[in-house]
């Protein structure tokens, strides 16, 4: 019998300096991510977002669109000059290090604490005697490159099988272990300690644990309870013998991070009734106080990182960033005030609102027609929609948890903004366009990072550790998409209207 030889084909990456062999019949998105060039795909390789757009021997192509059937040239792909500014200060107290028992052969131990994040990676390295912060290391999480949201990859799992995800994320894990060794002067072989805090979704593909009933329903995680782990089994090229301990999930897409952020904020001892938003492509809310606390997840998608926008970007150099009239006119400021080449989320929210202001878009979020910063960069009527859809599921899981615990939003007395996006946002734009509730614009409070916090601090404490498990097996989770007027509520949200339904 006549055997069949598979195609593969030269692929030329100029200006990565690379050649790479694809077979036949491969995508260009594919032959990126075979080459390790981590290209940005946030619709998944669906054909939707545009995000991924190369010139293919010239010509310009969807990379995820197009097929490879003979020697060819790809540029403009792979990692760009302009890094996105990722967040990593955030809330912290300074707490006894008592990490608990460390090994005598290691000298100088290093405590590392990881926030696993859809979008970034921060790692913080602590000296394990003292406790003292030797550096911190960031970098976007390489899995955006099977789509921008916990649900895209999750659809690609379902499809492919978790081992591109997880390796990928193990990989680029241990490899910021080693840069931040290095960087504090110190070997990889003395980090004797990891914790880790991440949404369910991320700790499962990390754990490579079944992501079927996060997908659909009964939307459970598979483990809720916090996991220990050997450094070698997380493919980590530190000590030997270092544990790799996750913080405990709390139920559906409330994850390890949130336990890391109720942490931070101490929602075990707050007297008075405080509101915590991590606002991102999964937005996690915990309100209550030492008497209890209700915790939810709304799916944000991923508007407020760019996807889905037109020209929309992360909060890199040439992102604009801020949006305000002066004198009636609109204005903008870009990062690293250069010419703008897109919008990120905190000026997305800031156009809209200005927007709404001159009349150009109506309260039902309808709009004359695209607004136009620069002849490349501009706002369209989509982009409009994909804000209302992120606004409501925000605005709607805020009025359900006030209805959970029995107050009104005028209760809340603090609101705490975790998260880059919460970080960066405009309290006037967010209040004004009816993301977060008008009566709380004066109570906001934002605390950075408090998932990459709260992990910093389980790492220096085992004491802090085991607070973080009490917290999250004593939290009651509402499942939003469970309660029967939920789809009401996220309806009534749509509109740009500022009215709290639930008593003000």
């Amino acid at each position: 019998m006549e055997q069949k030889h598979t195609a593969f084909y030269q692929v030329s990456f100029p200006e990565q300096r690379l050649t790479w062999k694809a077979q036949a019949g491969t995508t260009v998105l594919q032959a990126q991510i075979d080459a390790g060039l981590v290209p940005d795909a946030p619709c998944g390789g669906r054909g939707k977002c545009g995000k991924c757009r190369v010139l293919l021997d010239g010509k310009e192509v969807l990379a995820c669109q197009v097929r490879i059937e003979k020697d060819c040239e790809v540029r403009g792909c792979g990692p760009k000059k302009n890094q996105a500014h990722i967040l990593n200060e955030g809330l912290f107290r300074k707490v006894p290090c008592a990490p608990g028992k460390l090994p005598e052969s290691v000298k100088r131990p290093i405590l590392a604490a990881v926030d696993l994040g859809s979008t970034t990676v921060v790692a913080y390295f602590l000296d394990g005697r003292s406790g003292e912060l030797l550096c911190t290391r960031s970098i976007l999480n390489p899995q955006r490159q099977y789509g921008a949201d916990v649900v895209m990859r999750c659809s690609y799992v379902l499809e492919h099988g978790p081992e591109a995800l997880s390796r990928c994320i193990r990989e680029a894990v241990d490899a910021l272990l080693e840069e931040g060794a290095r960087a504090a002067g110190r070997s990889r072989e003395e980090i004797v300690k990891v914790v880790m805090a991440g949404n369910t979704c991320m700790h499962h593909l990390f754990l490579e644990l079944p992501v079927d009933t996060l997908a659909r329903a009964p939307y459970e995680p598979k483990v809720k309870d916090a996991v220990a782990r050997k450094a070698s089994q997380c493919g980590f090229h530190i000590w030997k013998e270092a544990p790799v301990l996750w913080l405990p999930n709390i139920g559906g897409f409330v994850g390890a991070d949130t336990a890391a952020c109720m942490l931070a904020a101490e929602f075990d001892q707050r007297e008075e009734l405080t509101l915590m938003v991590d606002i991102g492509t999964n937005g996690e809310m915990a309100l209550g106080n030492r008497e209890g606390y209700t915790v939810c997840s709304t799916a944000a998608g991923p508007a407020f990182e760019g996807a889905k926008i037109a020209c929309g970007m992360r909060g890199s150099d040439g992102a604009i960033d801020h949006v305000y009239l002066e004198e009636g006119e609109v204005k903008y400021h870009v990062i690293g005030e250069t010419k703008p080449v897109g919008i990120c989320g905190s000026g997305l929210l800031d156009a809209v609102f200005c927007l709404l202001k001159t009349g150009w878009i109506t309260e039902d979020g309808y709009m004359k027609e695209p607004w136009r910063f620069t002849q490349e960069v501009f706002l369209c009527q989509k982009d409009v929609r994909e804000l209302q859809l992120a606004k409501a599921a925000v605005a709607a899981g805020v009025q359900l948890l006030c209805r959970k615990r029995g107050c009104r939003i005028s209760d809340i007395r603090t609101l705490l903004l975790a998260g880059a996006f919460g970080n960066y946002l405009d309290p006037r734009s967010a209040c004004g366009i009816g993301l977060l509730p008008e009566t709380l614009r004066s109570r906001i409070v934002p605390v950075g990072n408090a998932a990459g916090m709260g992990a910093r601090l389980a790492a220096l404490s085992q004491e802090e550790f085991c607070r973080a498990e009490r917290m999250a097996k004593q939290a009651d989770f509402l499942e939003l998409a469970a309660e029967r007027d939920f789809m009401d509520v996220y309806v009534d949200e749509m509109s740009f209207a500022k009215e709290d339904c639930y008593g003000g």
